[in-house]
Order: structure tokens, then sequence, then C-alpha cells
């Protein structure tokens, strides 16, 4: 049965009349004098009955949530009525310095105390006993330790990995939070709670209510933290961590921060309204949960006055994006000025810090990027480290595109145009100067076209396929396409070109005859095809095109110039060398066996071609 508990202000029967005559007894009756209507032993006797109640009082089962109303409400009304005589016996003993007065006052201000220390442990009791927790089960916080790719370790120059970025760290295990207003205290308890404040505060007791109750809601609320798995961290071990032992953190801090400003926070502000009212309420709001919240802001300010680093910018993009989300929230719960000053500013500190670090992180990539060097071709001539970790890192940073484009915007202070997609497209600029410099590393003049058009095919699709499309723009994407169609056409000319000479008409058939070829010539132009065609076999499979549709088009495009120019020739001229001993030594491949061959190339493993079929070509 609900237990709603009325304090009656108006006192019963003998309790009454004493109340009622104290304001009017006389002086004479101060003095010990015979009254009309209460004697001292009244008073006394009253009081004696009194102080038997209130020890016998079984509280636990008086106010429990299925107790009869009866003897709770009778013994508030009792503790109001001693309260009440205690006021009256403060006014006459002011008129009067009677010892009988004081005595009564002081015996009734020691019977309000006890029966104060009485509700004050049963408020706390009640509080403990009928507290809830949210069901944030169903959250994930499972560590982001695995969440980034593998990368080159070592120095700047080989830090550049082959990393994916999963940087929004939502990706795995998003929170989705039931913003259904949560309530911290079983709302049965509350009609209780409330009339014991009540009470404690008619009689003079709201400090120590009010610090009983946040002593024990802030006891609560950092068990919440602890089970957020938000532990206590020194500033210094926060600062002295890299990206990846704080990506975790970062990440629990963000669950916590939500799960606290959107379930904890409006929980406990309504408590404090139900119980306190509109006139205690901020004050004692604020002073329960700024410790826990401020708990929670120290962690974002220790990463925010952290060295920055390049790889530490998701981190604090995300912790932007989420305080920027939940800001609006705050200040409506914390919207006096007091809290204000206290909160709102601590709030608005660690964003200006945070936005100051991700630009400093942001400024450090694009001088290390400058600052790349090396002195070593790369292998096999597929995209190379530096093209991988920067597109892949400014296609993460394009989804942040409004928070870093506004702080980037603020530092730049007022030009035309996105401050973003300036950064980025002279960012691109420095890699693609950064990958012709690197391609004039090779001696081989085939591999360095080939080099460019795996890396800049590498950008554009990159480019493509995230929302640097639209920072960067298709006009942009399009003019990279061309290139690579230019730098692969450029190997193919310098790789092949060589070989078609092969297949040439001119120069092959016998001095004055314009039907027969020569042998010897047919012989010499099939040997050196079979030389020349081994070498680029030899070489060209140890070349590498990751991208299965430009591997794909790269190889149809020689199937069709080269394997073609082989099929007429071959068809042409092979029956000259009909009866030539060892024939197999001159005409090697059919096409379908250069068709097989050609299919090896540029999965960069080097391969030396298989025996020799026996048999006819």
């Amino acid at each position: 049965m609900e237990n709603c508990m009325h304090i009656q202000g108006d006192g019963m029967g003998l309790a009454q009349d004493i109340v009622q005559s104290m304001s009017s007894l006389s002086i004479d009756l101060l003095d010990g004098a015979t009254a009309e209507r209460i004697s001292y032993d009244d008073v006394i006797e009253w009081l004696d009955g009194v102080q038997e109640k209130i020890m016998n009082l079984d509280s636990e089962k008086a106010f429990a949530l299925d107790a009869e109303l009866e003897e709770a409400e009778e013994f508030v009304r009792t503790i109001d009525e001693v309260r009440e005589l205690t006021e009256s016996l403060e006014r006459a003993v002011k008129k009067n310095t009677s010892s009988r007065g004081r005595q009564i006052r002081d015996r009734a201000r020691s019977l309000l105390q006890s029966a104060m220390e009485k509700f004050e442990d049963e408020f706390i009791r009640i509080l403990i006993r009928s507290q809830q927790s949210p069901d944030i089960g169903r959250l994930s916080f499972q560590s982001f330790e695995d969440s980034h790719g593998d990368g080159d370790e070592g120095s700047l120059n080989n830090s550049f990995g082959d990393n994916s970025f999963n940087h929004r760290f939502n990706a795995d295990g998003s929170i989705s939070l039931n913003h259904a207003l949560f309530d911290p205290v079983d709302p049965a308890a509350v009609p209780d709670l409330k009339s014991i404040a009540e009470l404690m505060f008619r009689s003079g007791y709201s400090g120590e209510c009010i610090q009983v109750y946040i002593s024990t809601r802030k006891g609560v609320l950092e068990e919440s933290l602890a089970s957020l798995r938000v532990a206590k961290s020194r500033t210094e071990e926060l600062m002295a961590m890299d990206s990846k032992a704080l990506d975790p953190k970062i990440k629990r801090w963000i669950q916590a921060m939500k799960v606290f400003c959107q379930i904890y926070l409006p929980g406990e502000k309504k408590l404090c309204d139900d119980i306190f009212g509109p006139s205690e309420s901020a004050t004692c709001f604020c002073n329960t949960t700024k410790g826990s919240l401020f708990q929670l802001l120290s962690f974002g300010m220790a990463i925010a006055i952290s060295r920055p680093e390049y790889d530490k910018i998701f981190g604090l993009l995300n912790m932007l994006e989420c305080l920027a989300e939940l800001m609006p929230s705050v200040e409506d719960l914390f919207s006096s000025k007091e809290e204000e000053d206290s909160v709102i500013d601590e709030c608005l500190e660690l964003q200006a810090k945070l936005g100051d670090s991700a630009i400093a992180s942001f400024f450090k990539f694009k001088d290390a990027v400058l600052g790349y060097s090396s002195s070593t071709p790369y292998p096999g001539g597929g995209p190379f480290h530096l093209t991988k970790y920067v597109m892949n890192y400014i296609a993460a940073l394009a989804e942040y595109d409004e928070t870093l484009g506004k702080l980037l915007q603020h530092h730049e202070g007022d030009q035309e145009g996105s401050a973003l997609r300036r950064s980025l497209l002279a960012m691109v600029n420095v890699l693609e100067d950064k990958i012709r410099v690197k391609s004039n590393l090779y001696t081989d003049e085939a591999l360095r076209h080939f080099f460019v058009m795996n890396n800049v095919h590498y950008m554009a699709k990159k480019a493509m396929a995230s929302n640097l499309r639209e920072l960067l723009g298709d006009d942009w994407i399009r003019a990279r396409n061309v290139q690579v169609r230019q730098q692969a056409l450029m190997y193919q000319r310098i790789s092949w070109s060589p070989i078609l000479e092969f297949f040439k008409e001119e120069g092959i058939f016998s001095h004055g005859s314009s039907h027969s070829p020569s042998r010897s010539v047919l012989k010499e132009r099939f040997k050196s095809f079979n030389h020349a065609f081994e070498e680029i076999y030899k070489i060209q499979t140890g070349w590498l095109i990751r991208d299965e549709r430009l591997r794909d088009d790269v190889v149809i495009s020689i199937s069709m110039n080269v394997l073609q120019a082989y099929m007429i020739f071959k068809g042409r001229h092979e029956a000259h060398l009909d009866g030539v001993r060892r024939r197999e030594k001159y005409i090697k491949f059919s096409v379908d066996d250069l068709q097989r061959l050609v299919l090896d190339l540029f999965l960069g493993s080097p391969k030396s071609l298989p025996p020799p079929r026996r048999g006819p070509a």
C-alpha cells in the first residue's frame, strides 16, 4: 500500500492545549504559579510520553512501503507538536527568564533533536533502501584496443601505416539510450522522503537534511561512475599515454558522459525537485552531482592539455562532439547563476581546450607529411605507406567536417570558402609531390609510372568512397582518374612497346622477295620476343596492383595490345618455320599460354616461367 505521510501542523488534544496556552501564559505561570488550564506537571508528563514514544518507535516498520499510515502519521504529528511547543517556549522565555520555562524549553529542544536524529537516520535509510539503477546493461563497454589497423612502427618515416581509422567510437557497440526519465529512487518512497524533509525544514534542521541527502546521493553517483568503468586516473598518467592506450579510455568516457548526463542527471534533478521543491532543489542538485561531473570533466581536461599528437585527434574530436551534443541538456539542468559559474564554465573551458588541442594535432600531422622523406623505393610499386596513411587519415577527418571545419575557420579567421577543404586540398597536393619524389627513386622508368598510377588511383578511390568526395569535389577526382590512365599508358608504352617492335612486318622478307619471309629473321624475332617476355614476366609478377579492378584494366589492356599483335604475327608466319629443327625453341608460346601467363602479373610475387612445353606450339 502506498505510504504517503501528510504532516499536520495543528496539534490535537492535550498537546494542542499546551501549545496554544504557551503563547498566552502569564509571567507568573512561568515563575511556577498555578495556571487556570495547564500546569507545569502536565507539560512534563506530556514530554515524558513523547520521549517514550520516540524511544520505542520502530521507524523501519513505521515507514516501510507496505506499512499502515496511522502509526507513522501519529508520530510525525507528535514531533510537529513538540516543534510548536518549542517555538512557543522560545518566545515565552525571551520575555521571562524563569528557570522552569528554560527547563521545559531545553527538554523540548532535546526531544526535538532526538526526533530529528531519528528522522535523519530514517531519511538516509529510505534513500538507500529505495535506490534504483538504470538498465544500462545493453550498452557496450568493450575495449577499443583492437579497433585501429596495423601500422608500421619506428621513426616518423616509418610511422605511416595502412590504417583504416575506426575513429568513430560508437561504430562498435554504439549507445542507444532510452531517454525516458529514470527514477533514481523508487517513486513510492518519494512522498515519505518529502514529508520527512518538510518536517526537518520546519523544525530548523534544513541544513542537516540537505547535507545527509547530498552525502548519500553523492556516494551513490560515485558508485555509478565506477560501474561505468570510469576509474580515477592521475593527470600525469593520462598525459603520458599514447593514442593506443587512450582510445579505450576515451571511448568509455564518452559512453559514461552520455549515460551520466542523459540518464543520471535528469533523474537526480527530478528527485531533488520532488523532495525539496524549487527553493532548495537547484543548490541541492548541484552539490549532489557536480563532484561526479567534475571527475568526468577532469579526465577530459587531462587529455586536452596533453602534448598534441596527430594520432590523438580522433579522440579529441569525438570528445568535442560528445560535449556539443550534451551541452544543451547540461545548460538546462544547471540553469541558475550559482551553478553556471561552477559547472557550465568548466564544460566550456574543456570544449575550448579540446578544440585547441585538436587544431594543434591537425597541424602537427600536416608538418609530419611535409617533413616526410625517404631514400628507398617502395617494393613492388604499389600504394606505399604514406599514401595509405594520409588518405585514410583525411578520409576519417572528413567525417568531422562540421566540427573540424568550425575549428579551422576560427583558427584562420575571416576567409571565404571552407577552411577544411582548403587544408585538405593543400595536404593532398603535398602528398602528390611526395609520390612524384618517391617515384624518382626507381631506376626502372616503367616502374616509376606504375608507382604513380597505383598511388594516384588509391587517392581517387579513397576520396570517391568517403566524405572526401564532398570536400575535394568530383572535378578533383576526375582529374586524378585522368592521371591514372595517363600513367598506365606511359607504363605500357615503356614496358611493352619494344616487344611490339618484334611484330612489325618491315624487314622480315628476303632481299628481293615480297612473298617469302626470311626464316632467319623470323627465328630471331620469335626468339627475341620470348626473351623479352620472360624478362618482363620475371620482373612484373613481383610488381603489385592491390585493387582488382585496376589490375584487370591493366591486364586487359596488355592482352588487347600485345597478345593481339602476337596472335596476328604468329598466325601469319609460324608456318614458315615448319620443319625447322627445334621449332619449339622459337615458338615457345601459344596465345592461350600467354593469356594465362599475363594473369600472373602484378600479384606481388616474383615468378619464373615454367619449363617449356614439349610438342608443337
